[in-house]
């Protein structure tokens, strides 16, 4: 949805894209000097495959400071993008005939990681009255055998969903009775998240699982940095040695210039993202009201990230599915994804990560759109 509406902009059109899964602020200043630094230094060569002893001394940094983690170098991974991690993790582990339980509604390419590696995707579906969190009980009913990963992603893409840790523990009471079952915790969204409390991490709250859970972090969120794609990861030194070997073979050594400028970003100064949190914040408010304002849609107030996952029931029957509604608002000047994109139905997902007008005349634009549907 984000390249048809780039292709039409570059036509002339006037299309307000809510469909990009990315923070429009710039990237950090000391960053970018960083980055500038490193290319001046001659830092262009190869790096270990996990990542440089720095970028590795960094990341160890950030997952003590900023979810709790304490962990040696030897359990942490730098990579191209947090979806190389996770797509590693997973093509070191499963099997065929292997089953992956996953939350839904999902980001989009956990079932697409899962297919390729040969393995079955079990969809936990969870609903906008519960949170979009799955019900312990319900995951302990679908654990099978044959289970061999469960994959969680909080604050979650597309629902903003966040788990706390009371939940957390629930989920690892269950996990306890299942030692055959990894954890992958994406906690990549865990800076942007609006509730009073501190973040929670299944890692943290359910210390004995520890031997058996993943870990994902990085840059691209917390510090708009999408664009120099590095990914890190924490988790048991066996899994973290699969995932560099299969690294070797794939891309390599992730970006040196991009790992010196993730050093700087997670060692740098912080106190940036308490504004950013702010701005997302009232964003998030202005969204969620303008749509819940719309006869026929209706929003949940998202405790993270910055998607809002909209429920359009009323309207799909004039477009067929999803994907005919989002295309309708597209013609009208709005790029949304629909919800089928994340194994969701029937409404679609809008990113807050556009400035106040924007999000205003986004809003305008959809009604307008929807006012005559029956």
């Amino acid at each position: 949805m984000t390249d048809r509406a780039t292709r039409l902009r570059a036509e002339g059109a006037d299309i307000i894209s809510l469909s990009v899964g990315e923070p429009d602020f710039a990237t950090p200043q000391h960053v970018v000097a960083a980055a500038k630094a490193a290319l001046d230094a001659g830092q262009t060569r190869y790096t270990p495959v996990g990542g440089t002893a720095r970028a590795k001394e960094a990341a160890a940094l950030h997952f003590a400071r900023d979810l709790d983690i304490t962990v040696p170098t030897e359990r942490v991974t730098v990579s191209a993008g947090g979806k190389q991690a996770i797509f590693h993790a997973l093509l070191a582990t499963l099997d065929p005939g292997d089953e992956v339980l996953i939350p839904a509604p999902w980001w989009v390419s956990y079932p697409q990681i899962v297919r390729f590696a040969g393995a079955t995707v079990v969809a936990l579906p969870t609903s906008a009255e519960y949170g979009y969190r799955i019900d312990p009980a319900a995951l302990a009913a679908a654990i099978t055998p044959r289970t061999r990963w469960l994959l969680l992603n909080s604050p979650g893409n597309p629902t903003g969903a966040v788990y706390p840790a009371e939940l957390l523990r629930a989920i690892g009471e269950v996990l306890a009775a299942h030692p055959q079952v990894l954890v992958l915790s994406d906690d990549i969204y865990a800076p942007l998240r609006y509730t009073p409390c501190e973040h929670a991490t299944l890692a943290v709250e359910c210390p004995a699982l520890g031997d058996r859970v993943l870990t994902i972090s990085g840059v691209s969120k917390s510090h708009a940095m999408t664009g120099f794609r590095i990914g890190v990861a924490a988790g048991p030194e066996w899994l973290i040695a699969a995932m560099e070997k299969l690294q070797s073979h794939s891309s390599g050594n992730p970006c040196s210039i991009s790992q010196a400028a993730a050093v700087a970003a997670f060692e740098g100064p912080q106190d940036f993202l308490a504004d950013w949190r702010d701005r997302f914040r009232v964003r998030r408010d202005r969204v969620v009201a303008g749509i819940n304002a719309i006869p026929g849609l209706a929003t949940p107030v998202p405790d993270g990230a910055f998607y809002c996952l909209v429920d359009a029931t009323p309207h799909i029957a004039r477009f067929g599915d999803d994907t005919g509604l989002a295309l309708h608002l597209l013609d009208h000047g709005v790029a949304v994804v629909p919800a089928s994109a994340f194994g969701g139905a029937d409404g679609f997902r809008i990113s807050f990560a556009a400035d106040d007008a924007q999000i205003d005349e986004a809003v305008r634009r959809v009604a307008a759109a929807l006012k005559d549907t029956p």
